[in-house]
């Protein structure tokens, strides 16, 4: 893969600080600047080598090669792909329901990391694949991939994730939340519950619509527990139309209606926010149209 070189400008309050600790302030973790003490080629100011111990001066250009990735054991494989946001720091995929993000035991090829590495091949590159955040094969939408390992823990402290749910019965408008804790359900290997020895697990949400027996939800999880929307939401008695694993039914849609549809997240250069959406799949535009909860909210909303 071609390298990438960052660049930073010092500001007048960094004046006189130690190269290292200005690297700090500017996101440049202590691994990264130790790999590129050993492997990168090291840190230049002005074209100069500069060691991290040494001063750097208000208006210096700083700039060094970030480090080259690790060979990926990731195979390339032709996977559809629909990337709705690419530059030298982050990619945006909009993943299909039925499409695992990378492989597993079960699934141990055609993944959404299979088709990246694939993407990366056809544009003469190579490089691993880096999803910030993961959604489980039947959620659709949004993920977020950090494209080299600079902007990796950058955009996982920063990214905001709204999903749109469908959940079962009739909910009043407006918002609310479930603040439960979440952890292993004994009778399943990959069921999660609300339990009190779980971990602690919030998720925000609004609800956008209702009719049809169903609701449309807007969700925002605060933290990242596994299955945490799907095991709030049937927690309060509304299970995610499809979801069978805990409570739904299959009358609905044939798998659980969740699609991560809006990703926030600052450039890891820039700073600058970013904001991708993406539609409803089909299978979920064709229920919430049928029970009539597409009136009465805006995307804006998200």
């Amino acid at each position: 893969m071609q390298r990438v070189e960052l660049q930073f400008v010092v500001p007048p309050a960094a004046e006189g600080q130690p190269l290292g600790r200005f690297l700090r302030s500017r996101g440049v973790t202590a691994g990264m600047i130790r790999a590129v003490k050993h492997t990168g080629g090291g840190f230049f100011a002005d074209a100069e080598p500069l060691h991290t111990n040494q001063a750097v001066h208000a208006g210096q250009c700083v700039h060094f090669a970030l480090p080259p990735d690790p060979p990926t054991s990731v195979v390339p494989q032709p996977v559809p792909l629909r990337i709705v946001y690419e530059d030298d720091f982050a990619a945006v995929l909009d993943k299909p329901a039925g499409l695992a993000v990378h492989p597993t035991l079960n699934y141990p090829d055609h993944t959404l990391a299979n088709g990246w590495i694939e993407h990366l091949r056809q544009q003469g590159k190579t490089g691993v694949f880096r999803p910030v955040n993961r959604i489980d094969k039947n959620t659709s939408g949004l993920v977020l991939c950090a494209q080299n390992a600079f902007a990796a823990p950058l955009l996982a402290a920063g990214a905001q994730k709204c999903y749109l749910a469908i959940v079962q019965g009739e909910m009043s408008p407006g918002p609310g939340q479930v603040e439960a804790p979440t952890g292993r359900r004994g009778d399943s290997i990959i069921g999660r519950c609300v339990t009190p020895h779980g971990k602690y697990s919030l998720t925000a949400y609004t609800v956008l619509a209702a009719g049809g027996g169903c609701s449309l939800l807007a969700c925002v999880p605060r933290t990242g527990r596994t299955h945490q929307i799907r095991v709030h939401m049937a927690y309060i008695g509304h299970p995610l139309a499809g979801d069978t694993l805990y409570g739904g039914d299959k009358k609905y849609i044939v798998r659980h209606a969740l699609h991560c549809a809006v990703l926030r997240f600052p450039h890891p250069m820039t700073g600058a926010l970013q904001r991708v959406q993406s539609p409803l799949p089909p299978d979920m535009q064709a229920l919430a149209q049928k029970a009539g909860l597409l009136q009465g909210w805006s995307w804006q909303q998200l």
